[in-house]
């Protein structure tokens, strides 16, 4: 079975009653919402990693204004059989979540990236959107804070 870790750092930012999304397509499904975000490149520091990520992906640039959290998720899953290396793979995801405040830019979309839409959702109508469950675990972090700095996951 192969074994691999992704680290990743993710925002909050929430302006005038709205959370700052983006959106990332799926191969033969609907679209699903984001945390502007994404994976650690080898030596960077998580706190530039969320900075550029978020700038990459809404054309903003924010202060980080604090951590909120880490998520820590494990899925074991089967690797397609015309993969290069086809199996089972154990993938294990550690993703910081920072709160953000807007310092500059101009709302844009990501060209030629992971993302296909930047944009201000209302907070109370994220519970209709089509959204990875990270939103929803750093939404918690934000309007919780816990001490511990983790939330458990919502089965469902």
């Amino acid at each position: 079975m192969r074994q691999t870790l992704r680290v990743a750092a993710y925002a909050v930012v929430v302006r005038d009653g709205q959370l700052l999304l983006a959106r990332s397509p799926v191969r033969g499904g609907a679209p699903e919402w984001v945390l502007p975000g994404g994976g650690m490149e080898h030596g960077e520091d998580p706190y530039d990693t969320v900075r550029r990520e978020v700038e990459e992906e809404t054309g903003y640039r924010i202060e980080v204004t604090g951590l909120l959290g880490v998520n820590s998720a494990r899925h074991t899953f089967a690797r397609r059989a015309f993969a290069r290396r086809p199996g089972r793979r154990d993938h294990h995801a550690v993703r910081l979540v920072y709160e953000g405040r807007i310092t500059g830019g101009e709302l844009r979309n990501e060209i030629n990236g992971s993302t296909e839409l930047a944009a201000w959702q209302p907070l109370d109508a994220v519970p209709d959107l089509v959204r990875i469950s990270m939103v929803d675990i750093g939404l918690r972090l934000w309007r919780e804070r816990p001490a511990a700095g983790r939330v458990e996951h919502a089965e469902g």
